[in-house]
Order: structure tokens, then C-alpha cells, then sequence
């Protein structure tokens, strides 16, 4: 298996345990991160070695993740497993999976491609790299069988793994926040590069919500690794802001708090998960941002937008990715309650469409698979 960064080790864990229920011998090594490792993976590489941002950064790192990808390969070949499981990270895991199957290993990829989103062209290409598309969302299957690409929708973990009804009262207690105070999750991403063009921007907004709401509590997950980044970002931008800094915990941050500013990606579906009002942003290097902007297919890039098919909750991005916007559009959530309530009952039915017991699901589909 290869996850290629904090979001596919989570559903690479999910996925594990299923296998693991239904392999007792299991074996599982490659590239993957800590909730991975909780199910004996095994990590020749850790999965933070992937974990680029933008076309700019890519490059930088070019060679170094080539090299991973060449030596991955060569072992691969030259002691085939039963099945090869690329969970997302397309950019890597598609060109490994071509060769793994034209060496005759059985390829599985795990999460489609946001075909649905930009650079489209990639579902054609699928067929060559992969023996089966294991889906997250029911739209997608049908798009990759036009294109000869066996899927199956098998739901999306994080809608298992979610409870219906967010546990707020206990997560508020297990963070320290009284029941009646206003929590804002402050959420800039897991990649060191997010942090740098994002956090600055969201601590910013914090500091002039403490200054309009003195009685607002912050609180910040951060990726692990990623302490010794925003510190110091803590200090120059949000100083004297009551912001509780937590190593992981994100889902905790999420069922206690009232209101989230999150970057673009897949926090922003299990924001949705937990009912939770945000403001979606996202910024990156210039160069990426020009390039990414001419690929998109839809006006939205946040995943309960796209899935709703309309912008039920804000989106900030690149030059709109500023402090007072966000503020702004963060105030707008804590000044409404009605706005909320509605938009908690809309994730709840999206919340109920994607829950299918994904590891059990996806468990089948590799099976038949590996034993075909």
C-alpha cells in the first residue's frame, strides 16, 4: 500500500482494519503514516515524503520522490504481492500502479481521482494503471465505466467512522471549554507548505474575531511534526489570542467547536461529518494557483459544496484567502442561528447517503480481486 499523506493514512487505517478482519495473515507494507502503523503496516518510507503541495513545491522534490517511487517499484517486481492498494496520491500511485500491472501484479486504487473536478484526461489513462477503482462518492463509478475502468462505490469511511450525532459535550469537557462558550477550530492543513501560505492568514482572522468576540475560544489541531512551524506564527500573528494548540485531535477540535476555518480538502468533508458551519479557504504558491485555476471543471473546490451542488458554505481562495474576508464570513455563521441549524440538517443527509460500511465494502471488492 502507499498513502501518501495525513488524509490517505486515515483512510488507509480505516481500510486496514477492515482487510485485517478478513485476512488474518495479513501483510501490508510500502509508504504509509501513523494510523496505518496502528494496524501493523508496515512503512519503508514514512508517508510525510509525499506530502507536496502545488505544482511549485513537485518540482522542488521532483527527484527525491521519483528515486522513492523507482526503488518501490523494483521491489514490488521483484517480490510481487497479492495486490498492490494505491490509496489516493494519483500523482504517484498511477504510474507505479501502470508498471505494477504490466508486471502482472494486481492493482487496486482507493479513492477516484477528482475527475469530476480537473484534469479530467486522467480517467482514460486509468485503465492502464489500475485493476479496480475502489470509490468514495456514488456519482463516480459511473463516470470511470465510460472510460472501460471497473469501480464500485463503497461509501466513505469517514461516514462510519462519525457518529451521526457529534459528541460535543464530551469533547468540549476532554479540551477544557465551558458548554456555553463559543469555540472557532482554526484547521490550515496537515502539509508544511498549507501551513506557510494559509495559518498566517487564519491566525490573523482569529485575532480580529477576538477583538470584535473577546469571549471567543480558538483552538488549532496540528499535524504532527508541524509544532515547531506554527508557533511561531502563533506569535507574530495571533499574539495574546486564547488559541489551545493540540498535537492531532483534529475530531475532537471539531465536535467542540462552533464554527470552523478550514483549508480545501478532505478536513472540509469530515467538518460536514460533524455538522459543523465553516469557511472553507485555500491559498498556494502563484505559479500552482495559475495553473490550477485554468484545469477546474466546477465553480466549487470544497468537497459538502461539490457534493451539495451549491456553495452551502463559503469559499475563500487564493487573493480572497485574507484575514478580514474571513472574519467576515465567520461572523456572518455565529451571527445565525437558523442558517446553522439548516445546514446541519443538509450535512445529515449527505452524511446518510455516504455511510456504507466502507471496510466491509472495500474489504469484498479486494477480495474478489486478489482471489479471481
Amino acid at each position: 500500500m502507499v498513502a501518501g499523506e495525513a488524509s490517505g493514512d486515515l483512510l488507509a487505517g480505516l481500510l486496514l482494519a477492515g482487510l485485517r478482519g478478513r485476512f488474518a495473515d495479513l501483510r501490508c507494507a510500502g509508504i504509509g503514516g501513523p494510523r496505518m502503523a496502528e494496524q501493523g503496516f508496515e512503512a519503508w518510507w514514512p508517508h510525510h515524503r509525499l506530502a507536496v503541495h502545488g505544482y511549485a513545491e513537485a518540482l522542488r522534490h521532483y527527484r527525491e520522490i521519483s528515486g522513492i517511487r523507482q526503488q518501490l517499484a523494483r521491489r514490488l517486481v521483484a517480490e510481487p504481492p497479492d495486490a498492490f492498494i494505491g490509496v489516493d496520491a494519483p500523482d504517484f500511485n498511477l504510474g507505479l500502479e501502470k508498471r505494477l500491472k504490466a508486471a502482472g501484479i494486481r492493482t487496486v486504487h482507493f479513492v477516484c481521482p477528482s475527475i469530476w473536478a480537473w484534469r479530467g484526461g486522467r480517467a482514460a489513462k486509468m485503465a492502464a494503471s489500475a485493476d479496480h477503482v475502489l470509490c468514495l462518492f456514488p456519482f463516480e463509478p459511473a463516470l470511470l465505466h465510460r472510460h472501460g475502468v471497473a469501480a464500485t462505490f463503497v461509501g466513505h469511511p469517514l461516514a462510519d467512522a462519525i457518529a451521526l450525532e457529534p459528541p460535543r459535550a464530551q469533547s468540549r469537557a476532554a479540551l477544557g471549554f465551558a458548554a456555553d462558550e463559543p469555540v472557532v477550530a482554526l484547521l490550515p492543513g496537515s502539509r508544511r507548505a498549507e501551513v506557510h501560505y494559509i495559518a498566517p492568514h487564519f491566525l490573523r482572522a482569529a485575532a480580529l474575531l477576538h477583538r470584535q468576540r473577546p469571549a471567543l475560544r480558538f483552538v488549532l489541531p496540528m499535524a504532527a511534526g508541524l509544532a515547531p512551524l506554527i508557533e511561531p506564527l502563533v506569535a507574530t500573528h495571533a499574539p495574546g489570542v486564547p488559541i489551545l494548540r493540540l498535537e492531532g485531535r483534529s475530531h475532537e477540535a471539531l465536535a467542540a467547536c462552533d464554527l470552523t476555518l478550514i483549508a480545501s480538502g478532505t478536513a472540509t468533508l469530515e467538518a460536514a461529518l460533524f455538522k459543523r458551519p465553516m469557511v472553507i479557504a485555500y491559498a498556494m504558491h502563484p505559479l500552482s494557483w495559475a495553473i490550477m485555476k485554468r484545469m477546474r471543471y466546477q465553480p466549487w473546490v470544497g468537497l459538502p459544496n461539490i457534493l451539495s451542488g451549491e456553495f452551502v458554505v463559503p469559499e475563500l481562495l487564493q487573493h480572497e484567502c485574507r484575514a478580514e474576508p474571513l472574519a467576515a464570513a465567520a461572523m456572518r455563521w455565529l451571527d445565525d442561528d437558523a442558517a446553522v441549524a439548516r445546514l446541519a440538517a443538509r450535512f445529515t443527509d449527505l452524511h446518510l447517503n455516504l455511510r456504507r460500511d466502507t471496510a466491509r465494502s472495500a474489504s469484498d471488492a479486494i477480495a474478489q480481486i486478489v482471489q479471481a
